[in-house]
């Protein structure tokens, strides 16, 4: 991490960092959902199946497609040093399951979004959600991600989280579209040059 600093932005220590020298130069957030609107969910899906993608859950077999998927997406990823996304190899990709369970989007037999997801803490926590540059801003994302709350609120999980770099709003407002509201957001300060 070397010399930078992550703290919440209402830490007062943010003052203290500001009035000596240090700067931003990352900003990062955390969004919860309680009690999801099941119907809402349900929608980003049908959405996405009216569009003529299939919505499924992805088993250890499909390790290769996610893997793929990653390394197309891996140099879009914000990398800051509160939020950055190592691809890695496809052992390492395969080392998800059985902890997460993932949701994929199939644009015919070609995997074009995905979201990986675990119980953690009580909360379905999100790990990551990743969508093929020619397929974002079409509710790729969204609807993977309702695939996989929908998923646990059908094993009673009812509280969900996930987080992000600031950067990349599209992440964010695709998180509120299906309830998520904004927890914490945080700042990555680094010494003035």
């Amino acid at each position: 991490m070397g010399d930078y600093e992550i703290l919440q932005d209402s830490d007062p220590r943010c003052a203290e960092l500001e009035a000596a020298g240090y700067r931003v130069v990352a900003e990062s957030w955390a969004v919860r959902l309680f009690d999801p609107d099941r119907e809402l969910l349900e929608s980003a899906v049908r959405r996405a199946t009216a569009g003529g993608l299939t919505i499924r859950e992805l088993g250890p077999e499909s390790a290769e497609l996610l893997h793929n998927l990653e390394k197309a997406n891996e140099p879009d990823y914000p990398y800051t040093p509160a939020t950055h996304r190592v691809v890695g190899e496809l052992v390492d990709i395969r080392a998800l399951w059985p902890a997460y369970r993932v949701f994929g989007a199939f644009d015919s037999n070609r995997l074009v979004g995905a979201t990986v997801i675990r119980q953690k803490d009580g909360f379905g926590d999100t790990f990551f959600t990743s969508v093929l540059a020619t397929h974002r801003r079409r509710g790729v994302g969204q609807a993977v991600k309702a695939a996989s709350i929908l998923a646990f609120l059908d094993i009673g999980i009812t509280r969900f989280s996930t987080g992000g770099a600031a950067a990349n709003q599209a992440s964010l407002q695709a998180n509120q579209s299906l309830g998520y509201q904004l927890t914490e957001s945080w700042r990555t300060y680094a010494p003035g040059q």
